[in-house]
């Protein structure tokens, strides 16, 4: 789900947290290591969100956020922040290149480049995170 989150609007906040959870609370955040990445730099994208990119001349870059059920994408153009909300279950994500990784969800996805140690480690965390704590065991279905 891609949305303008700009605005103090509490209907977009409830949104969020249904999908991915509320924010993870101080400690939970000591003992993960951190749940933030640094900026990473948007090397392709959906067309969905293409199409809001190219609107300015900035460099495209965003930023991930961990959450309990899943993560946040967020990225700017023409002075508005836009986030793109990915539950752990619909959640795909790609090392292809040796610094590009891919996250998709259904028909959105953002290749990012991430040239610094600590973004791998992050993005890694987030594979182990997930695969930890949510099952991809389809024998309880």
């Amino acid at each position: 789900m891609l949305l303008n989150i700009s605005y103090n609007r509490p209907k977009i906040k409830e949104q969020i947290v249904d999908k991915v959870g509320k924010p993870f609370t101080l400690m939970e955040r000591i003992k993960l290591g951190g749940i933030g990445s640094g900026k990473l730099n948007i090397h392709s994208s959906s067309i969905q969100i293409y199409n809001l990119l190219v609107l300015d001349n900035n460099l495209n870059v965003c930023g991930v956020e961990m959450r309990p059920n899943g993560i946040i994408v967020t990225f700017r153009s023409l002075l508005e922040t836009y986030a793109l909300i990915i539950p752990y279950y619909k959640l795909k994500l790609y090392k292809g290149q040796s610094k590009v990784y891919s996250i998709y969800m259904d028909n959105y996805f953002i290749k990012v480049e991430a040239k610094e140690k600590r973004n791998h480690e992050f993005l890694k965390k987030i594979l182990k995170y997930k695969s930890d704590n949510f099952s991809n065991d389809f024998e309880n279905y």
